[in-house]
């Protein structure tokens, strides 16, 4: 919703301007020609008219059904404070529709004493404009693509967290304490790696999908790869640790490989200390 808002008021006399010239070039009967409005501008969700007592007179006219349920319905609260002459429009401030739940408008055309509001979905209005992606055959493939591949890291995200929940499960049944901390730890880097999958599956989700066309943010590939990154580390962090508790209580001859292995991991810490400084400041930049 913060996002269409943006986008409105930084377009809104355009955006305005075509509202109007679009009230302007409507069939003068708009309920009997609904259907063909409706067929003609696909943002356009609801239509019903008001008479001159602000009390309802018309069934509220869907895009594919019909309800009687606000027929008579007193109205005065949402046209006491307007002064309409004849042809003028009025045009509201975005909100949340309360029955598709997506962002709104409305626009009110007074043609003499009888009021026409019309409910207008804000996502396809400005997809209309191309003031956000617009939805081709191109663009459902690509969706379909990462819904596809998101769902599959979902999955095996759930699996690895299953896996850890069962290895530990499976420690608190035994009676042996043959290499317990191995075990302990194998759970948490299962569940790490888990987490780490699943987070990345949400931004995929999140940033591809469903929010793709709110916004077009250059750096949202960098924040997500930054994010799954820390998840790595975390994962190799507890790798780390595990081995060097398993040469501590085994064999002190393989401290080295282990030497090595924080170090790698240290490497990949100051890798990711830049990353994020080098996105910080280009930020800092272009809000400059």
């Amino acid at each position: 919703m913060k996002k269409i808002i943006q986008i409105y008021k930084k377009d809104q006399q355009h955006i305005v301007g075509h509202i109007r010239g679009m009230v302007n070039s409507l069939p003068k009967d708009f309920l009997k020609e609904s259907r063909s409005i409706f067929k003609k501008h696909k943002y356009i969700d609801m239509i019903y008219s008001v008479d001159s007592e602000y009390k309802q007179n018309s069934p509220s006219i869907h895009r594919h059904k019909v309800t009687q349920e606000s027929l008579g319905s007193d109205k005065s609260q949402y046209f006491t404070n307007l002064n309409l002459k004849h042809n003028d429009v009025f045009i509201s401030s975005p909100y949340i529709h309360q029955t598709s739940g997506k962002p709104s408008i409305s626009v009110i055309h007074r043609v003499e004493d009888t009021y026409y509001v019309m409910d207008i979905n804000m996502i396809f209005l400005l997809e209309e404009l191309r003031l956000i992606e617009y939805n081709s055959l191109h663009a459902s493939v690509i969706k379909f693509v990462y819904i596809f591949g998101a769902s599959i890291l979902g999955l095996i995200s759930f699996f690895l967290i299953g896996y850890g929940a069962y290895i530990l499960i499976a420690i608190m049944l035994s009676l042996s304490v043959n290499d317990f901390l191995h075990d302990v730890f194998k759970s948490i880097v299962a569940v790490t790696i888990g987490l780490a999958m699943f987070d990345l599956s949400r931004q995929v989700m999140e940033n591809e999908v469903l929010f793709k066309s709110f916004h077009k943010e250059e750096e949202r590939e960098f924040k997500m790869l930054g994010k799954f990154l820390i998840s790595i580390i975390i994962a190799l962090s507890i790798e780390t640790l595990m081995v060097v508790f398993k040469i501590v209580l085994d064999d002190y001859r393989n401290m080295l490989s282990a030497f090595y292995l924080l170090l790698g991991t240290t490497i990949m810490f100051v890798g990711l200390a830049y990353f994020k400084k080098s996105i910080t400041y280009t930020e800092e930049v272009e809000e400059a």
